[in-house]
């Protein structure tokens, strides 16, 4: 039987619910998508939620990759949208309450705004409801997202243990080059460390190492620091770049609007093994680094 529940203001809950997830968090392990999309999903979103007020919230099932809080029934509705912020590839919708409804995508997610009288498709998951009759929708056919809460004047422990912001100013080489020291690991699995820098997954790693000219199996601790200068600057020019171009196309990412991302199109060295490298015509080589598809260029990075 098909899961639905309906909560207005005042509504109970199922205290039989689960909370959501505490000491899961060293285990998650998202792939995509990457920072780029979350970041257009969250400027596709915020023209249209800001400031709004929930009515209700619709869950057509209990749980996506954890069991759906049962603060997201009792708080959200009836407080207003006071803010749409990301961290890492976390959306959180924060309220005039000081609490937080927190989003990630997964493997497959996607939100939009739609008309309220729009019927649910397959996977469309949740409905919040907003006063002025739209719904903010969310469709995940794999389920690897998540709809978490955080209370006012809390971290949840998803959000504590992650590294700077990529394009902040904390994100520098000098910064790399410092906890790179005395270790073993390869500089790609080091740059998808959340611990280390947020957001910069398989896709942007793998772009930004060919960019900075930088073998993706090198040990992390033998790479100079000039190195580390060429990929901080080459993870911030193309994760900008990605985001203003409206992320990467690459099967299910879909922006707020409906429109596909366009950086696919510029990728140099991702999902392309075994054709050309665009700067010296060798064949691309293809490993498995951190159990990751990694692609790269014998002759451009080493």
């Amino acid at each position: 039987m098909r899961y639905l529940r309906h909560v207005l203001p005042g509504a109970g809950h199922d205290a039989a619910r689960r909370k959501g997830p505490g000491q899961e968090a060293r285990d998650y392990n998202p792939c995509m998508p990457e920072l780029p999309e979350v970041e257009t999903t969250r400027r596709g979103l915020l023209p249209h939620l800001l400031q709004q007020a929930i009515h209700g919230v619709i869950l057509r099932r209990p749980d996506l990759r954890w069991p759906i809080p049962a603060e997201i029934e009792d708080r959200l509705p009836g407080s207003r949208i006071a803010g749409i912020r990301r961290r890492a590839k976390y959306l959180l919708l924060d309220t005039d309450r000081g609490d937080s409804a927190i989003i990630h995508l997964g493997m497959s997610g996607s939100l939009r705004v739609l008309p309220g009288d729009v019927l649910p498709r397959a996977h469309d998951h949740v409905d919040i409801c907003l006063a002025n009759g739209h719904v903010l929708r969310f469709n995940d056919p794999r389920r690897f997202g998540c709809l978490l809460w955080q209370a006012a004047g809390e971290l949840h422990p998803l959000l504590a243990e992650l590294g700077p912001e990529p394009l902040s100013d904390d994100f520098d080489g000098g910064y790399l080059h410092g906890l790179a020291k005395g270790r073993s690991a390869p500089v790609k699995t080091f740059l998808m460390d959340q611990r280390i820098v947020v957001g910069v997954g398989n896709i942007y790693a793998a772009e930004s190492l060919f960019r900075a000219g930088i073998d993706p199996r090198r040990e992390a601790g033998k790479v100079s620091r000039a190195g580390y200068e060429r990929l901080a600057a080459a993870v911030k020019e193309i994760l900008g770049h990605a985001i203003a171009r409206g992320g990467t196309t690459l099967r299910d990412f879909i922006s707020p609007d409906g429109a596909p991302g366009y950086f696919e199109q510029e990728l140099m060295v991702y999902g392309r093994e075994g054709q050309a490298c665009v700067r010296c015509g060798r064949v691309l080589r293809h490993a498995t680094i951190g159990q990751r598809a990694t692609v790269w260029c014998g002759r451009c990075q080493r």
